[in-house]
């Protein structure tokens, strides 16, 4: 399909390029015939006035020279032509790609990303209609049975439920404009953890400042949940999870380290797709995330003005940092 419309595009590029030529090479010809036309009378006129030459009544010889000049002007901007033809093509062909090249990749990212939801919703709703069937297939059912296959039809809910959330949050990051305050990175972090509520102090927290940034409270909050509950998630359990967060250079730091089996080389630079999980590098225990978690850090982070990298050692540990730009007041004038 696009390399149609880059043909297209291209042909389209070299019809405008080409008519734009023309008409340049038809204005240049009656200028310079005219021009030729002119000096030729003057010329002729001298030379009979200084030179003796005999008259010619016929103008046979301005008629001869512009003949002769009028030729070797129009086979020279044949050639221009040519020339700009075969040039202006390749260049269109060029052109063409790099405007349709981000027009192709959103197209393959949303049709990606189509197809990945589709698959993540068709996976739920399959189980329960597969334990509905097999429920009202079986008369001989009781009712700890009946209890058994509704909980497991609302676990299969609630990840549909969640899933579907994580879906509208990128959406609404993707089109919406996000209202922004001064907002207390140190505050979110502490309430965050609360809500996971981890025995024996799991999510260890160090701060070295209190700096603010100016942004969205509701997405920076879930910026810390996603960053804190990733590093939960895939690190064994009753490790530690170290939040450490400073700034200098106008810049807030905000670090997630886990320990852990890490990620592999060739992952690393895949972990913010969208629907990705890198399953077979990380913990072995039952997660039950939708490969969304990151993507949405990554877009809250981009919509902030900042920057999100992550590092990892294979066997030991994983690294998450969040730069923001800080607010230069102190948190009483704000």
């Amino acid at each position: 399909m696009f390399q149609s419309a880059t043909l297209k595009l291209t042909g389209w590029y070299l019809l405008i390029l080409m008519v734009i030529s023309i008409l340049f090479s038809v204005a240049i010809y009656q200028t310079t015939s005219h021009e030729v036309d002119v000096r030729l009378t003057k010329l002729q006129s001298n030379l009979r006035i200084t030179g003796g030459m005999a008259p010619d009544p016929n103008n046979l010889f301005r008629t001869t020279e512009l003949g002769e000049a009028s030729s070797h002007i129009v086979i020279e901007l044949i050639y221009a032509n040519v020339i700009i033809l075969v040039s202006g093509g390749v260049i269109s062909f060029l052109l063409a790609r790099r405007t349709l090249r981000p027009i192709e990749e959103a197209h393959d990212a949303q049709t990606r990303f189509t197809s990945d939801a589709s698959h993540e919703l068709r996976t739920p709703l399959a189980a329960m209609k597969t334990e509905l069937e097999v429920a009202l297939r079986d008369k001989d059912s009781t009712k700890q049975d009946l209890e058994k296959i509704l909980y497991s039809n609302l676990e299969e809910v609630d990840k549909l439920t969640g899933l579907s959330e994580m879906l509208l949050n990128l959406s609404r990051l993707d089109h919406d404009k996000l209202e922004r305050t001064a907002v207390d990175i140190q505050d979110i972090t502490r309430e965050v953890i609360d809500l996971y509520d981890e025995p024996g102090g799991r999510v260890v927290v160090k701060t070295s400042s209190h700096p603010l940034v100016e942004g969205n409270e509701t997405a920076l909050t879930e910026l810390v949940s996603v960053l804190i509950d990733n590093a939960l998630k895939y690190s064994p359990s009753g490790s530690p999870v170290n939040v450490t967060i400073s700034s200098s250079n106008k810049q807030l730091a905000f670090t997630v380290k886990n320990t852990g089996p890490g990620i592999d080389a060739e992952i690393l630079p895949h972990i913010f797709d969208r629907f990705y999980r890198a399953d077979n590098s990380r913990t072995k225990q039952d997660n039950k995330g939708y490969g969304l978690g990151l993507s949405l850090a990554k877009k809250i982070v981009e919509l902030h003005n900042g920057e999100l990298s992550v590092t990892s050692t294979p066997g030991k540990s994983t690294i998450f940092k969040v730069m923001l730009p800080t607010i230069q007041k102190s948190p009483s004038k704000i």
